[in-house]
């Protein structure tokens, strides 16, 4: 693990975020922000908070593991929304903040009075984001979204399986931690501006344009063909290259498999390739030496690699290819990954220590910053930071707990 740094240290010290959002889309963007040393505190309703504590736990009235993945290093405080005086408080605290964000479904930030123009016109300082699942604009801007109607109307699930097959979800969450990522890089870009212009503004990400955005590949494919990106496997959106494929090792286990990808540039990979896998006779062969005749012929390139990588495990390929020179890698699983020692050593996996749950071991932000070290600290429990902070932010006492409104979220 990383050694620890004072804050002064970290990379956004000094800058309050006022967190509005649930779930993962908005939790993503937070929870990088904090990374980064901002302050960020999560405004939640006193009975349950944010619907990702509870809903997908294990033990009842234990916060999910869900919920600590994505708030890490925040505060929280309790704020019922539905009455005047917990709407008059979160006005209160956006005029202290640099940072508002929220995530709610569509409409429901503005019913409360607490849309941009409002905060605007309390703190004109503030960097308001909103991250939604369509665009102001968009024929689909009041619809609902999670992370997989993200993925599915962006794009990503058109370009993502075998083929002949149906369209795929990826396995990561590219809908929301991939637009709250989005959305963090838009947040630090106006806190640039904002030093010069000293005004803030408002920044709106929608999933639907995140997604279009991680699919930029694809619309070279598009015009290149004139035609929709197609799916391809294992193969890059342009396709073309041989091989671009996963291949199956000993002991032949789900994951075990290495891909390997020779460039269509020039023959050197292919050619190193082929001295790994005792096929050097091969080098030169018309029948193989350009990326398009490797292609014509995939299925004996495949088992040429094919028939060498079932008698190697998936760690002995990567390592005799990559010391060649050969680009590949094992299809690691999450289970490998955490427990890797490397991993751990450099802090991209990090050990939270929850007052519930005990260490947990957990992705970190995986950016090294020599001037910016922010160690993991616990996701916080329901309403632990709110005397703490009004007395920090507005020199106020806590009031007594009110009652609790839910509202959906976007995303």
């Amino acid at each position: 693990m990383p050694d620890s740094a004072p804050m002064a240290h970290a990379a956004l010290n000094g800058v309050r975020v006022l967190d509005l959002s649930q779930f993962e889309a908005g939790p993503s963007c937070t929870e990088t922000l904090a990374w980064l040393g901002a302050e960020v505190v999560k405004v939640e309703n006193p009975k349950g908070g944010d619907p990702g504590r509870y809903s997908m736990t294990d033990e009842p009235g234990k916060d999910a593991w869900y919920f600590l993945l994505f708030n890490a290093n925040k505060k929280s405080i309790t704020v019922d929304l539905k009455s005047p005086e917990g709407l008059a408080l979160v006005k209160r605290l956006a005029a202290k903040a640099d940072v508002m964000i929220e995530n709610f479904a569509p409409g429901v930030v503005e019913r409360l009075g607490l849309g941009h123009e409002a905060m605007q016109a309390i703190n004109p300082r503030l960097i308001y984001c909103q991250i939604k699942g369509f665009g102001r604009g968009s024929p689909y801007e009041k619809y609902l979204s999670f992370d997989m109607i993200g993925q599915a109307a962006g794009g990503v699930m058109s370009i993502t399986g075998e083929t002949d097959g149906k369209p795929l979800k990826p396995g990561p969450t590219l809908g929301d931690s991939g637009t709250g990522l989005h959305a963090a890089i838009a947040i630090l870009a106006a806190l640039f501006q904002r030093q010069a212009t000293g005004q803030g503004q408002r920044i709106e990400v929608a999933m639907q344009d995140a997604m279009i955005n991680y699919c930029r590949l694809a619309y070279a494919a598009q015009a290149l063909t004139g035609k929709p990106a197609m799916r391809r496997g294992n193969q890059v959106p342009t396709g073309g290259a041989a091989p671009a494929d996963v291949f199956h090792c000993k002991p032949f286990g789900p994951n075990d498999y290495v891909y390997m990808y020779c460039t269509r540039a020039n023959s050197s990979h292919w050619d190193r390739l082929l001295t790994v896998v005792g096929r050097a006779d091969l080098i030169g062969d018309a029948r193989y030496a350009a990326a398009n005749a490797r292609f014509e012929r995939i299925d004996e390139v495949n088992a040429i690699i094919g028939e060498w990588c079932a008698k190697q495990t998936k760690h002995e390929a990567m390592r005799l290819l990559g010391e060649a020179g050969v680009p590949c890698g094992a299809v690691l699983d999450t289970m490998e990954l955490s427990n890797d020692p490397s991993l751990e050593a450099r802090g991209i996996f990090q050990v939270m220590h929850h007052p519930q749950r005990g260490d947990f071991k957990m992705p970190a932000w995986p950016v090294i910053m020599s001037g910016s070290k922010v160690p993991v600290a616990p996701a916080p429990l329901l309403g632990e930071h709110t005397r703490e902070v009004l007395a920090e932010w507005l020199g106020e006492e806590a009031p007594a707990a009110p009652a609790a409104a839910t509202v959906k979220a976007a995303g």
